[in-house]
């Protein structure tokens, strides 16, 4: 659900930076407590998370560089300082309890059921905050000016659903883990941008993708030895992402160059058929025959087009003669006036 906000924002980065910068706070929380707890590593990444989200904030606020160059950087410094810390807990005496490793990569084996439940929990708040914001949210995310004359706090609805969407983030870092959470997020998101232009249907379309692709990734981890979830999930959210963008009716590929083609043939067909009034129109009589070997001097004619005119009752053939019918000639002369009004 909360992709579907970060697509439409144009922040399609935020979520591999925050996923990243959670990484040294898992690290540090495991230094501070010298334990494998599930929660409160989470809370540091949580923390990591955040602090990197307003750093990226405050690069675009303060300086001249733009928002992908301040996620590249914030990316980078907290992987980069995350990577050194695991190297460091790596040499520690307790390292081999550490584990945090699954990070990395993610291990949705290791969940267990308090942290199905924390999910389901922060799942509803996300769900009714949602709701109680969704004017709020939807206004920002189609024009914050407007939003800000209207008296509302743009400020604080910004930092309300980015907080969420690190949530979220750190949330998924267990099963998809630090490098693919991106995916996860934006995936669904993507997939469902591509099938509607409502922000209600996106926003519930991304959660059914999202929900079917860990649903039915989980399914086939389970069904082979060493196969990793988290990846296993990331891919089925791909094949989303490849259907969508392929067979989607507005937007998909495939429908999209049906209606290039179907365009194309339509200009020829209107092409061919002005040309023919050019001639018909010098003779009192429409209906006067003419050799279809003066057509071929005319580029973009095709004996396809002729064929499809005939089909439509615009000509008329005999032998290798053509007439304009009164339908292709009213037709054509219909669509000369409007080639004249347009360059006038």
């Amino acid at each position: 659900m909360l992709g579907s906000f970060a697509v439409l924002r144009k922040q399609s980065l935020l979520g591999d930076a925050i996923s990243h910068a959670a990484l040294p706070g898992i690290a540090i929380a495991f230094l501070i407590t010298g334990a494998k707890d599930s929660n409160i590593l989470l809370i540091g990444a949580l923390i990591s998370g955040l602090i990197g989200t307003f750093w990226i904030r405050g690069i675009i606020s303060k300086t001249h560089l733009k928002s992908d160059t301040a996620l590249g950087l914030i990316l980078s410094l907290f992987f980069g300082f995350g990577m050194l810390l695991l190297t460091f807990i790596q040499k520690q005496p307790n390292a081999n309890q550490a584990g945090l490793d699954k990070y990395l990569f993610g291990q949705a084996a290791t969940l267990v059921e308090s942290d199905v439940w924390l999910m389901a929990i922060v799942t509803g708040i996300c769900l009714i905050v949602l709701l109680l914001f969704w004017k709020e949210f939807k206004l920002l995310l189609f024009d914050a000016d407007y939003t800000k004359t209207l008296g509302f706090n743009t400020k604080f609805i910004d930092i309300l659903i980015t907080t969420f969407i690190v949530i979220a983030i750190v949330l998924g870092l267990q099963t998809v883990g630090v490098v693919l959470m991106s995916a996860m997020l934006l995936a669904p998101a993507a997939a469902a941008r591509q099938w509607t232009n409502s922000l209600g249907i996106m926003v519930v379309l991304a959660a059914i993708f999202g929900a079917f692709s860990g649903v039915v990734g989980t399914a086939i981890s389970a069904s082979q030895n060493n196969l990793s979830t988290g990846p296993v999930i990331v891919l089925v959210a791909a094949v989303f992402v490849l259907i969508s963008f392929l067979f989607s009716p507005s937007r998909g590929l495939l429908f999209r160059e049906i209606r290039f083609r179907k365009n194309r043939r339509d200009l020829k067909l209107q092409k061919t058929l002005s040309f023919m009034f050019n001639i018909a129109k010098t003779h009192e009589d429409i209906s006067h025959p003419h050799t279809i070997k003066i057509l071929n001097n005319f580029q973009g004619f095709t004996r396809k087009t002729l064929q499809k005119l005939v089909d439509q009752n615009y000509v008329t053939i005999s032998e290798n003669m053509w007439s304009l019918t009164p339908k292709g000639f009213d037709s054509a002369a219909n669509l000369y006036n409007q080639n004249q009004n347009q360059n006038e």
